[in-house]
C-alpha cells in the first residue's frame, strides 16, 4: 500500500540497470532481514540493524541513508517520531515494515509522516519504484534551492581558491607515498574499488561526490547471510542440531516424551527452551555481523581518520574549500531550503569551519543545530582572508579537544 500516488511515467520506468540504493533496515527478526536482503541483493546495498539506537548511532556517523525501512514491532514507530523531529535527519525517506497491512497502521504512518508502509512479504506495492521517487524529490527539491539561491552566490575569491590550490596541492604532493601505499593496501586487503563515494551538498546547492578511502567490502551482504547460516544452525553442537531439525524440542523434553513449555510461534510449535537457545545464538551473531563489513585496514583506516585523505581531491577539483561550511548529505541540506537557512549555502564548502572553532572541547551537545546554522549563515555572508586564518589557526588546537572538526 502506497501513501503517494505516482505518474505513469514512474510507473513504467525502464528497468535497465538500477543503482545500489543504500538501506537501514531495523529489525530484530534477523530472518526476515536475510529474506530481505536476499530478494532485493540486485537494487539495494542494506545495512542490518536490530535497534533504533545503532541506527541513530549510524547517521550521528554520517551514514549516507537513501531510505529507513524499520519494522514496527522493532522500534519502527519510535524511530520514525525521533526522525521526523530530528532538525538534521527529519527528510530521511522512511517507510514502515509490518506483519500484515491494516487500515489502523496505514492510517498511523499517515499521521507521522511516513513515506510509505509495506507488509515486510512486499506482495503489494513496488518497493524499487517508491525508493527511485524518494531519489528523484531530493534532486527536485535541490534543483529549485539552487535556482533559489543563484542569484545570491559569488564566486570564489581569487585569494581563497589560491590558497586552497596551494595548501592542499602541497599536502597532496607530500602525501602522495601514503595515498598509494593506502591505495595499495585496500586492494591487496579486500575486492573493489579504492575509493568510496557518497553525495554531498556544498555552495550554491550543488551537489558532488565526497571522496573517501573505502573501508568495507563490497560482498557484505552476501557473507552475512553465509555467516549468519554458519552462526545459527552450523555452530550449534551436533545434538542441538538435531534437535533443530527433529520436531522443534529440546533435548529435556524429548526424553520426556512431550514438551513441558510449548509455544505457538507463527502457526508453529517450538519449545521454549529451544526457542531461546536460537534467539541466543542470534544475539551471538549480532555480535559479529559488522566484523565482515569493515576489512581489517579498513577499520585502521577509520580509528586513525586516514579515510577523509581523498577529500584534499575535493578541494583541488574545487568542490569545496579548506575552509567553509560543512557539505550536507543531501536529506540533511533538504532540512535546510527554507528561507532562514538557505542562505548557509550562499557561502563556500569546507573541511573545517566557524562552528566548529567556535565552541571547541565543549561537545557537540552543547552547541544546538540552530547555533550552528547562524554561524554558518555568518560565515557565508562574513567570510575573509583574516577570517580564513583566524579559523585555520584554531583549527589545530581544536583538533586536539573532544570537538570533532
Amino acid at each position: 500500500m502506497e501513501l503517494t500516488s505516482e505518474s505513469p511515467e514512474m510507473v513504467v520506468e525502464k528497468k535497465s540497470r538500477a543503482p545500489h540504493f543504500r538501506v537501514m533496515y531495523l529489525n530484530t527478526d534477523l530472518e526476515q532481514f536475510l529474506r530481505f536482503s536476499e530478494k532485493f541483493e540486485n537494487e539495494l546495498q542494506a545495512e542490518y540493524f536490530d535497534s533504533k539506537e545503532s541506527v541513530l548511532e549510524a547517521l550521528h556517523e554520517n551514514f549516507p541513508a537513501d531510505v529507513i525501512l524499520a519494522h514496527a514491532d522493532s522500534g519502527g514507530w519510535e524511530l520514525l517520531d525521533t526522525i521526523r523531529s530530528s532538525s538534521g535527519f527529519g527528510n530521511i525517506p522512511f517507510v514502515i515494515l509490518v506483519e500484515n497491512l491494516r487500515r489502523a497502521d496505514i492510517e498511523n504512518a499517515r499521521k507521522k509522516h511516513a513515506d510509505d508502509i509495506f507488509s515486510v512479504k512486499f506482495d503489494d506495492g513496488n518497493l524499487i519504484t517508491r525508493i527511485r521517487y524518494f531519489k528523484k524529490r531530493q534532486w527536485y527539491v535541490a534543483n529549485k534551492a539552487s535556482q533559489k539561491i543563484g542569484s545570491q552566490q559569488s564566486r570564489t575569491p581569487f585569494w581563497k581558491r589560491a590558497i586552497d590550490v596551494i595548501t592542499t596541492g602541497g599536502a597532496v604532493i607530500l602525501l602522495l607515498p601514503v595515498f598509494l601505499l593506502v591505495a595499495l593496501l585496500i586492494r591487496l586487503d579486500s575486492k573493489g574499488p579504492v575509493f568510496y563515494r557518497s553525495k554531498r551538498v556544498g555552495s550554491g546547492y550543488k551537489i558532488f561526490d565526497l571522496y573517501k578511502f573505502r573501508t568495507m567490502r563490497t560482498d557484505a551482504d552476501q557473507m552475512i547471510r553465509k555467516m549468519a547460516a554458519l552462526s545459527m544452525y552450523n555452530k550449534a553442537p551436533e545434538p542441538v542440531q538435531q534437535q533443530m531439525e527433529h520436531s522443534g524440542l529440546c533435548e529435556d523434553c524429548l526424553a520426556g516424551g512431550q514438551c513441558k513449555s510449548l509455544l505457538f510461534l507463527d502457526g508453529k510449535e517450538i519449545c521454549e527452551k529451544l526457542y531461546h537457545f536460537q534467539k541466543e545464538q542470534k544475539a551471538a551473531f549480532m555480535k559479529f555481523q559488522n566484523d565482515p563489513r569493515i576489512t581489517r585496514f579498513g577499520q585502521f583506516l577509520r580509528n586513525s581518520s586516514l579515510d577523509e585523505l581523498p577529500q584534499l581531491i575535493n578541494i583541488l577539483k574545487g568542490d569545496m574549500s579548506l575552509v567553509g561550511n560543512r557539505p550536507l548529505p543531501l536529506y540533511e541540506a533538504e532540512k535546510m531550503t527554507t528561507d532562514d537557512k538557505i542562505l548557509r549555502f550562499a557561502g563556500p564548502a569546507g573541511l573545517t569551519g566557524l562552528w566548529q572553532v567556535t565552541k571547541r572541547g565543549k561537545g557537540k551537545a552543547d552547541m544546538s543545530e540552530e547555533e550552528r546554522t547562524q554561524l554558518d549563515i555568518t560565515y557565508a555572508k562574513e567570510f575573509s582572508f583574516k577570517m580564513d586564518m583566524q579559523i585555520i589557526l584554531k583549527t589545530f588546537p581544536a583538533l586536539l579537544q573532544s570537538e570533532n572538526v
